[in-house]
């Protein structure tokens, strides 16, 4: 892992644990109250959402007496229990005498606790910052927090790049004791979200969004529904979304609802990426079965896929890449185009404004893409979002939005000016989220026809469940699951 700072403890603990579900990894919610009372209510929450072991901050208390509120909370805590005084000097709260620290730590051993967690120089009175590039680096760290006694080895650290990942997940899947992986912010969000595939034996999860004690957590809501942790196993097939941004996406709700609903064993997750071909031979092993390609990524896709289908050559774009099972290889295709047809047919089939025959509603129309960089290829003409303004050789015509422009957070923008839209009976965009962006409010009052991106997604989706899977993609289930969102 490239310049990521790392922190490194061992956890003691009074129990064997045991997570509840298909594998054993614990899922773990930060009590982070400010009052011993606020500390119960959050733990009372963690239990009713299913919750394995609370971690239970100090740090966080504004007044604490160690001996009262540590029995206080061991003997009325139905849950396992794992305690965490962490100084600033670690990312915690605790500004005080260390000594103090660690005795309560201690105390809270003595009185039954299930798990401390102690960094490393609390172990051994020295503190380490490491800046890795290799696994035997961390590899020498598990054996020294090793060597100091503790039960689970747990060490966090800082993703520069999404492919840093990798390299804690085969520590994990290759120690002989029970091992505690993190690796935080948005980029490193996969190491939680499949460390039941690699053996880990704890993942951490925020009872609220937003209220997180270490950047990147997921809340416990989307580990159990969205992901559904608790069946993630070894033999989980690894799909996702490769993007940048990448966090609006609402695939992940979507396919692994799918998974679910047809008993497949497949795990659908978000990749924050910044070098394509970099994720690509990282993640090369066969578990990593198939991925959905989003901006800015679609057009590198063409060169880092191993084969290419024709219609993606020729539009010049791969959203959809599927590992052959036979021999390894990346092969590309383009599923958007066959969701923005049918989304947008489906329009003007609609809309008696625009089509009231039998044949294609297509023949004859005149389109204007927005973000057709291939438009030479299919014999159209190019021109400047300047020149759209006014551009209006006809009325009637049917205009689509292939670029982001509109996309949170900056629903602010659209590609074209209100007054230029009165031009077109049907106005499409790509950009789902929002749903209906400001291209399309504007194109609405302006009396076109509006299809929005959500059509366009579920049509595309339906093509890559199948390609991923095998099965015919549940359309119902997609629709009803989209219409929810």
């Amino acid at each position: 892992m490239e310049s990521s700072s790392l922190s490194l403890s061992g956890i003691e603990t009074n129990t064997g644990g045991g997570g509840m579900g298909t594998n054993s990894t614990l899922i773990c919610a930060p009590i982070m109250g400010k009052s011993i009372d606020q500390m119960f209510i959050d733990m009372a929450k963690a239990k009713e959402i299913g919750v394995d072991i609370v971690e239970i901050r100090l740090d966080y208390l504004s007044s604490f007496s160690p001996r009262q509120d540590l029995q206080n909370l061991i003997e009325n805590c139905s849950m396992l229990t794992l305690f965490t005084y962490r100084p600033k000097w670690e990312g915690g709260e605790y500004e005080g005498d260390d000594s103090i620290r660690l005795d309560a730590l201690k105390l809270a051993m003595e009185l039954g606790a299930d798990y401390i967690d102690v960094e490393l120089q609390g172990m051994v009175d020295t503190y380490i910052v490491f800046y890795l590039s290799e696994v035997e680096e961390i590899g020498d760290l598990v054996a020294r927090i090793q060597s100091t006694g503790a039960d689970i080895l747990k060490i966090a650290t800082t993703a520069v790049d999404v492919t840093d990942v990798a390299c804690m997940f085969q520590i994990i899947v290759h120690s002989q004791v029970p091992f505690i992986g993190l690796v935080m912010t948005e980029k490193g969000l996969i190491s939680r979200l499949l460390c039941p595939k690699y053996g880990g034996y704890l993942t951490f999860g925020t009872l609220e969004e937003g209220v997180v004690s270490a950047p990147g957590q997921p809340t416990i809501k989307d580990l159990l529904d969205k992901y559904h942790l608790r069946h993630i196993g070894a033999d989980t097939k690894v799909f996702g979304i490769i993007g940048k941004p990448v966090g609006h996406s609402k695939s992940p709700l979507l396919f692994n609802k799918a998974f679910k609903a047809v008993g497949f064993n497949g795990v659908y997750v978000p990749f924050l990426v910044d070098y394509l071909a970099k994720f690509l031979a990282t993640y090369a092993s066969a578990d990593f079965a198939g991925f959905s390609c989003t901006i800015p990524h679609k057009e590198a896709a063409l060169q880092c896929c191993d084969e290419v289908v024709p219609i993606a050559k020729l539009i010049g774009a791969v959203n959809t890449i599927v590992r052959r099972p036979s021999d390894g290889k990346l092969i590309g295709y383009n599923t958007d185009y066959i969701g923005a047809i049918s989304a947008i047919e489906d329009g003007m089939r609609g809309s008696n404004k625009i089509y009231q025959g039998t044949g294609s509603p297509l023949a004859g129309k005149l389109f204007v893409v927005i973000g057709a960089g291939g438009a030479d290829l299919v014999g159209g003409d190019a021109v400047t979002l300047a020149q759209l303004e006014t551009f209006r050789p006809e009325d009637g015509m049917i205009l689509a939005n292939t670029t982001s422009i509109g996309m949170q957070p900056k629903i602010e923008e659209t590609p074209v000016p209100k007054h230029a839209l009165s031009a077109y009976a049907l106005v499409f965009d790509a950009v789902y989220t929002p749903k209906m962006t400001r291209l399309l409010l504007e194109a609405e009052e302006s009396g076109a026809t509006v299809v929005t991106g959500v059509e366009m997604f579920i049509g595309q989706a339906y093509e890559q469940y199948e390609r991923f899977t095998g099965l015919p993609a549940p359309k119902e289930l997609f629709r009803e699951t989209m219409s929810k969102l």
